[in-house]
């Protein structure tokens, strides 16, 4: 048995109205929370949505029309509900069957092969997904079409499984591509079967026993003894491009964050707080990837560069000239210590295929704008309690923090030995 609650959960004048799904399931208790898409004032769901005998002419219009809405969803998702195996109901099913709800188009012949329901996820979740996401969906689906090409099937969204991943795995091997890439592209396509099954399409009951893991990287950073090196190149070898790119770099190894944000700094992102009688610099931005609000404090480092350009930060560039700018940067400060690492190279000569080989190169060869912020957290570990780490980096939690610089629990226990 189930049943329906709806809720105003904003602080908010205006906001939609939450629905609450509550069910009992072998004598366990489950409640399931979504967002439907009936907007009302606080005003009216506290005050006047429930009130009797009404002579306002608006007022009965609006709540027989907020009531029917109500009562159409509730019915809906109840069937729903009573036609769906109870494994394959959660959070994710009751936002889908929302949008369902909304979008019936969705209920009509979706197809069952994987490549063309892809189309049909990247159009569901439009609103949700970065075009940056939407780009590498894109990625994933062409090498599957090469796959289906090569195999001459097409392959159905039941057919992933234990022997589709090792199938998929060995084919991805065989085209040269990294484990990490293979692994990326696995974890994308079992989120897209999953988000089929909720819409009650087949999958296999395997889908859940696929889980690909990430090979370990190398984490390459510059130390604070590279980065002196980059700040004391002698600024008649730079170009006006080159001391633009070298003051970006600098930046990034100490503001911490990704190529996204940083590049999008301007003067007007800056304030000055009190504290123990000194003006603090700070910026204020959102990050581009997390949607988070930042507050970072602002590095002396980085006041120098500001200074040195009139309060004003280096001219914005694209993070492919950025790429190619740094490493020549790093080339000048002679950073040439031989370096374990993976550089992108064609294939064959010609046939513009491009896939990271591993090796020993030069370190400046492996320069990439993802190196400023591994230099900030690395740099900065064991110096600067990681909680505060964490609050500058945005990494959702110290698992993850640590893993992105290479950290185990060993080195956590040795660092906490500090206070014993």
């Amino acid at each position: 048995m189930a049943t329906i609650n709806f809720l105003y959960r904003s602080t908010k004048p205006k906001a939609f109205l939450n629905i609450r799904l509550l069910y009992r399931q072998d004598n366990k208790d489950y409640t399931l929370g979504a967002r439907t898409k009936l907007e009302v004032t606080n005003n009216y769901w506290e005050k006047q949505h429930d009130l009797k005998r009404v002579k306002d002419l608006e007022l009965i219009n609006l709540q027989n029309r907020v009531k029917k809405e109500l009562a159409e969803i509730e019915t809906f998702i109840l069937n729903k509900f009573q036609n769906t195996n109870p494994i394959n109901i959660n959070k994710e099913w009751l936002v889908n069957q929302i949008e369902v709800y909304y979008n019936p188009i969705f209920e009509k012949k979706l197809p069952v092969d994987l490549l063309n329901y892809i189309e049909v996820y990247k159009d569901y979740r439009k609103t949700e997904i970065k075009k940056s996401t939407v780009k590498k969906i894109d990625v994933i689906a062409n090498l599957l079409k090469r796959y289906d090409t090569e195999k001459k099937h097409n392959t159905l969204i039941k057919e992933i499984d234990l022997k589709f991943y090792k199938d998929f795995d060995d084919y991805c091997l065989s085209k040269a591509y990294c484990k990490n890439t293979t692994t990326r592209a696995i974890k994308t396509i079992v989120t897209i079967c999953r988000h089929a099954r909720s819409l009650g399409l087949e999958v296999s009951y395997q889908l859940e026993s696929i889980k690909p893991k990430y090979e370990t990287v190398d984490k390459i950073y510059l130390s604070f003894d590279e980065l002196k090196k980059i700040e004391d190149v002698d600024v008649n070898k730079l170009s006006e491009s080159l001391d633009n790119a070298k003051d970006w770099l600098i930046i990034s190894c100490y503001c911490g964050q990704r190529v996204s944000d940083f590049m999008r700094f301007t003067k007007d992102m800056i304030r000055y707080e009190e504290r123990n009688g000194e003006l603090k610099p700070l910026i204020e931005f959102t990050q581009h990837k997390t949607d988070k609000l930042m507050t970072v404090p602002l590095n002396s480092k980085i006041i120098e560069i500001l200074n040195k350009r009139n309060g004003e930060f280096p001219r914005p560039i694209s993070e492919q000239k950025y790429n190619l700018y740094i490493k020549q940067v790093c080339k000048l400060a002679e950073l040439n210590t031989p370096t374990q690492g993976g550089l992108k190279k064609e294939i064959k000569e010609g046939n513009k295929q491009f896939r990271k080989v591993k090796n020993i190169y030069e370190k400046w060869e492996l320069v990439t704008s993802h190196i400023g912020r591994k230099s900030f957290s690395t740099n900065h570990y064991g110096k600067i309690p990681t909680t505060f780490l964490i609050y500058v980096t945005g990494h959702s939690s110290e698992a993850m923090f640590l893993n992105y610089i290479g950290k185990s629990n060993k080195d956590l226990a040795m660092s906490i030995t500090d206070y014993f």
